[in-house]
């Protein structure tokens, strides 16, 4: 709609109150698209003007990035990083619902209980070697290329709740977990491969992926969580093998890179 050079959106966000609902319900608001304007902003907007009920995660800004993921226009992905006028659509809205496959604590905010269980189950912190080499550890640009930037995984979740086989399957790892799995199995530093290889491996671990690439289209840091996925398939093959390629390459981790 638009009136006098301004346009208004429509913006549908998907609301919950456990408290004094039966079930989810949308409600509608209306925001000037102001130029710029992202749809966090819209929803910052709605709450400091309009409602201040409207409950959704985000810590933007504040160096914790990746709680604003949440699901726009059917689409996994983050607001703070989402224009406003690129969301709408023929009708003048957008539609906004919490992460899907999780349960609804408030509005857009979900138990993320499950995500975090199978995060830790894959003990994603480094197990460095009992012999630590005096100096720093040195890795190889081939080395550091094959992590693939697995490193730069914000944990938003989009991810994860794009996953069908997490909405069957409660008990599967998980994309984001496997990439950090992934992440350290590949890391030469890493003195425990074998031991995270057996367990990613396992009836909920990467042979339960269905390989549909949901979890590539949701990344909003154009990660591949399928990719390494299938490397740790062909790694857990050979686990054994690639432990002891591990212990001989850990023997040389001090020495300059050729």
């Amino acid at each position: 709609m638009a009136n006098n050079n301004r346009r208004t959106v429509t913006v549908r966000i998907q609301r919950f109150n456990p408290d004094a609902d039966a079930k989810p319900h949308m409600q509608e608001y209306q925001v000037e698209l102001v130029q710029g304007m992202t749809v966090l902003d819209a929803l910052h907007e709605i709450k400091t003007h309009q409602d201040g009920g409207v409950t959704f995660r985000r810590s933007c800004r504040h160096a914790i990035c990746g709680s604003c993921a949440m699901n726009i226009n059917g689409r996994n992905t983050l607001a703070c990083k989402t224009p406003l006028k690129n969301e709408i659509d023929k009708h003048g809205r957008v539609t906004i619902r919490p992460l899907p496959y999780l349960p609804i604590i408030k509005d857009l905010v979900v138990d993320r209980t499950t995500f975090w269980e199978e995060y830790l189950r894959v003990k994603p912190w480094l197990i460095p070697p009992d012999d630590i080499p005096e100096k720093e550890f040195r890795m190889s640009p081939e080395e550091v290329h094959a992590l693939n930037n697995a490193e730069t995984c914000i944990m938003c979740g989009a991810c994860y709740s794009s996953c069908a086989v997490i909405g069957l399957n409660k008990k599967y790892i998980g994309p984001h977990a496997l990439l950090k799995a992934f992440m350290r199995v590949l890391d030469p530093r890493d003195a425990a491969p074998a031991e995270r290889l057996a367990e990613v491996s396992g009836a909920d671990g990467v042979y339960r992926c269905h390989t549909i690439f949901n979890c590539i289209d949701a990344c909003p840091k154009g990660l591949n969580p399928t990719q390494a996925i299938e490397t740790l398939r062909k790694l857990a093959q050979k686990r054994q093998k690639y432990e002891q390629a591990r212990r001989e390459r850990q023997k040389h981790l001090n020495e300059p890179i050729p």
